[in-house]
């Protein structure tokens, strides 16, 4: 499942394979970009906004392939100052893998791949990826500028984090977490765990949280912790089926008091999204007190 630590480490993977090299070949599966040729292009670097990738590179060849005029990110518009940005989000099922060249391609089907990238070390492969985009660097917002602070932005801005959970004070809880526009990062897994680690049952609304600020900085820690991580914890045991608190394990006991964890929906119709949470550690009501407060 995909969060901001999995987007994280993607981009880091990326990075490391690809910052600082050439572009020896590409091959996009996408009718946007089916002739789109990357040949030549120096990859800049890439990183994560949200669950966001920006893969950020320059060459005069992007602009001819991408089919659109270069955008100079100096003062003097020169094409050879161009920068361009990949863009790809993984939703639930996409992935980016890295291989050697002349290595087995594993990540999944050929009919699931959309992008290929070459250099002369490695060979990066997208699988079922979504919103795959190339634009000009300086157009980046048009892609990512909705999104709100950041949880693994080292700068990030916690006051502006609750000020837009709480513009809609009577929305519930776990939907406000979800929505991208509050703060970017957040899916269901970390907001079923947030919200178990806080006592707060999903259903409860913004206006009932007492301290939305501590809901974000521990989902920030949640998400800080599992950075580079290949196994997401968030009990202190990374171990299959003993990492996660409540997210995935309705029916089961509850690790706490013993209660059965239950599954529901955040929001309804086609845009629900799972949710679960423990009734006896998350009543209906607000919380008068922390609760467990274990990152691991």
């Amino acid at each position: 499942m995909p969060e901001g630590d999995t987007v994280w480490n993607t981009a880091r993977l990326l990075d490391r394979a690809l910052a600082g090299r050439g572009l020896t070949g590409s091959d996009f599966r996408v009718p946007q970009l089916a002739t789109t040729d990357l040949t030549g292009a120096t990859v800049l670097g890439c990183v994560s906004r949200g669950k966001h990738l920006l893969l950020r590179l320059t060459s005069p060849a992007v602009a001819e392939g991408a089919g659109r005029r270069p955008v100079g990110t100096g003062s003097s518009g020169d094409d050879r100052d161009a920068t361009w940005t990949l863009h790809s989000h993984l939703r639930m099922d996409g992935a980016w893998r890295t291989y050697a060249p002349g290595e087995r391609w594993t990540g999944g089907p050929a009919h699931l791949i959309r992008v290929v990238l070459r250099t002369a070390d490695a060979v990066a492969v997208g699988y079922h990826l979504h919103e795959v985009a190339l634009v000009p660097t300086v157009e980046e917002d048009a892609l990512v500028g909705h999104l709100g602070p950041d949880l693994l932005d080292p700068d990030w801005d916690v006051a502006e984090a609750v000020q837009r959970l709480a513009s809609r004070p009577g929305r519930p809880i776990g939907e406000a977490l979800l929505d991208q526009r509050n703060l970017a990062g957040l899916g269901t897994v970390y907001t079923a765990e947030v919200l178990f680690l806080t006592g707060i049952n999903p259903l409860t609304t913004v206006a009932q949280v007492g301290d939305p600020g501590r809901l974000v900085r521990l989902a920030r820690r949640l998400l800080w912790a599992n950075r580079g991580r290949s196994a997401r914890a968030t009990t202190g045991d990374t171990r299959r089926g003993r990492n996660l608190w409540v997210y995935g394990r309705q029916g089961q006991p509850c690790r706490r008091c013993g209660t059965a964890v239950v599954q529901g929906r955040h929001g309804s119709g086609p845009t629900a999204r799972l949710a679960h949470w423990c009734p006896s550690c998350q009543p209906e009501r607000p919380p008068t007190a922390p609760q467990i407060d274990t990152i691991g």
